[in-house]
């Protein structure tokens, strides 16, 4: 009801500035995190975009400071398939940025065949959840030094199709490229659930969102029908423009200052599947994920 009911709505729209502010923002060089970096510059944000690739990095700051009028766009290297590379990125953010006051875990995979991240994670767990686990444990000090701070995580629907599976996080048992999506996709909303509850009282505040279904490059894994599907469902999605726009309300909406753990959807707080609002079950996958990855977070 909630989303029918979010149809209905007048369009978001804010005019807060973002001046003086930094911002990271994974995965920006296409699609709804590129157009989060163009509304964020804008707004004049500083906006680093945190890439994989550095040559479309590079072609993607050109259009993010053409269209945003802004000077205050870098671009930096960042694999969230490899901890090595996200420990390097953080190193080099913490040295050099004396303030990150907006965290956007933007970048993801989806529906992709069977694979393994450096570190020997099931790919989509491994880049969708835990690569932006330790970025943003890695991030942490510098981003509650900078409060007022935000941390948002891009989810989505998919996440209420999805269970955590404890016993084999890394679906080396059996493997559903849509089940193992969908795992990471609540893996997210229960991350932000539990990261908000440690935040408490250090004015950094943590929210997910699901964009909308949006047109976008992460559809290249889909199967012949499934692709199908989804160019006649075409004129019922949104543009990554459009499915950006949630993503900009939970970094800028003031509103939301004093709300944090929530799920968003449409510009508006959404409700998520019961697994997504189980407290023990995330408390059980943030411990899992500290051994995975090897941390301790206090």
């Amino acid at each position: 009801m909630q989303s029918i009911r979010n149809l209905f709505r007048a369009a978001w729209s804010s005019d807060a500035r973002l001046d003086g502010k930094t911002v990271v923002i994974t995965g920006a060089n296409t699609g709804i995190g590129k157009e989060t970096a163009i509304d964020l510059a804008k707004r004049g944000a500083r906006v680093i975009i945190a890439c994989r690739d550095m040559e479309k990095a590079e072609v993607a700051v050109k259009e993010i400071k053409e269209k945003s009028d802004s000077s205050e766009v870098v671009s930096m290297k960042l694999d969230l398939s490899n901890s090595q590379s996200i420990r390097e990125f953080a190193e080099v953010i913490n040295r050099d940025e004396p303030k990150l006051n907006i965290l956007i875990n933007n970048a993801g995979v989806m529906v992709c065949p069977y694979g393994k991240t450096a570190d020997g994670f099931e790919m989509q767990i491994g880049v969708n959840h835990l690569g932006h686990f330790l970025l943003t444990f890695l991030l942490l000090d510098l981003i509650k030094r900078s409060a007022p701070a935000r941390i948002v995580t891009v989810s989505s629907m998919a996440h209420s199709w999805g269970s955590i599976n404890l016993e084999d996080l890394n679906s080396e048992k059996s493997y559903s490229k849509t089940k193992a999506y969908a795992q990471s996709k609540l893996a997210n909303v229960l991350f932000t659930r539990s990261l908000a509850k440690r935040l408490e009282g250090s004015g950094v505040t943590a929210y997910s969102l699901h964009p909308g279904v949006v047109q976008t490059d992460l559809w290249r894994h889909l199967s012949a029908p499934e692709q199908f599907f989804m160019k006649v469902a075409r004129p019922f999605t949104k543009n990554s423009l459009q499915g950006a726009q949630t993503t900009i309300y939970c970094a800028v909406e003031p509103s939301l200052d004093r709300e944090s753990g929530g799920y968003y959807s449409d510009c508006a707080p959404a409700s998520c599947s019961s697994a997504g609002k189980d407290d023990n079950l995330a408390e059980k996958l943030w411990d899992l994920s500290c051994r995975m990855l090897g941390v301790t977070w206090e």
